[in-house]
């Protein structure tokens, strides 16, 4: 079996191994692959590992070999399915790996926004506290969670996950899901209703045309003045120029983000260098032991393809 990975430097940088893979067939490893690089390099594979990139009809079409793909990763919005479903070629992915990184990180975005840590470790770094009268000084405001409440867009395992956590924190929980479902401590609404009363909005749905710049000057209108918003999902729910608008304007308080439209960051994003937007560069799912157990899933998926058994088909519908 021939086996390509596309974009290996996406899940290593040499401190997860990947030689378990080695051993499933004759393995050729490139560290990224531009989209006009794609076509020949897959189209002598039998199998194709993969994070990003972008395995369309017309990159497919000339892999005459090909009978699987394997994500690292959750989302597959970078594969054709269906052209996949009628060629017969598995695609499978990884789903829940990152569920508790992912929920870690959202909590880290909204404590650094409402306990301003760094802006406060930096006042101490230039000498602020040394030249201070009294013991403690405080310029910037700091907001505590507890009581306040925070809208949970997307009630997957990450959704339900950070839910648990904010239910620590003594936090209310309100939610919206496309699709029905309950959790203890947690009351399900509309989403304009959840806009209209969260403090903190956090996303954790998935790209599709349903949520597609669910986030836009008409959605942000909805949500509370002063209001945090979280997005550690997909950069493409979010219009980045509506979201600006509402940053600079301050009407919104604060953002986070750990995903853009486009990755990497264009110089030209329209949240970039904006005070009250915290970025950071797509590192929720990025914990050691996170890709490591991303590796594993990506293992197991693969060889139990090879022996005749498919878990994670996405591309079986």
């Amino acid at each position: 079996m021939k086996i390509v990975i596309t974009d290996i430097d996406t899940v290593t940088n040499g401190d997860v191994s990947i030689e378990n893979l080695r051993q499933l067939g004759e393995l050729t490893c490139y560290g990224n692959t531009s989209e006009n690089q794609v076509s020949e390099r897959i189209k002598n594979a039998d199998i194709i590992l993969c994070n990003k990139t972008l395995l369309n009809r017309e990159n497919l079409k000339h892999a005459e070999n090909l009978k699987y793909i394997g994500l690292f990763a959750t989302g597959y919005n970078n594969i054709d399915i269906e052209y996949c479903h009628n060629k017969g070629i598995s695609v499978c992915n990884a789903p829940g790996y990152s569920t508790d990184a992912v929920a870690q990180l959202t909590f880290a975005l909204i404590l650094e926004l409402t306990n301003r840590v760094s802006e406060y470790r930096a006042i101490v770094d230039k000498g602020d506290w040394i030249k201070s009268n009294t013991f403690s000084i405080f310029p910037f405001p700091i907001t505590e969670l507890r009581e306040k409440t925070i809208g949970i867009i997307g009630f997957g395992s990450i959704g339900s996950k950070v839910a648990q956590i904010a239910i620590a924190f003594g936090m209310k929980v309100i939610a919206f899901n496309r699709s029905l479902r309950t959790a203890e401590n947690v009351e399900f609404t509309t989403l304009p209703r959840l806009l209209e009363q969260s403090d903190i909005v956090t996303l954790h749905c998935p790209l599709n045309n349903e949520s597609k710049e669910l986030i836009n000057k008409k959605s942000i209108s909805k949500m509370k003045k002063g209001a945090f918003l979280i997005n550690t999902s997909r950069g493409g729910t979010i219009n980045e120029t509506d979201l600006s608008e509402a940053l600079r304007s301050g009407y919104l308080a604060g953002a986070a983000v750990d995903v853009l439209k486009q990755e990497p960051m264009n110089e030209n994003c329209p949240l970039y260098g904006i005070p009250n937007c915290i970025i950071t560069p797509h590192i929720a799912w990025a914990g050691l032991e996170t890709r490591e157990r991303l590796l594993k899933t990506v293992y197991d998926n693969l060889n139990s393809f090879l022996n005749g058994e498919t878990k994670n088909n996405v591309a079986e519908f």
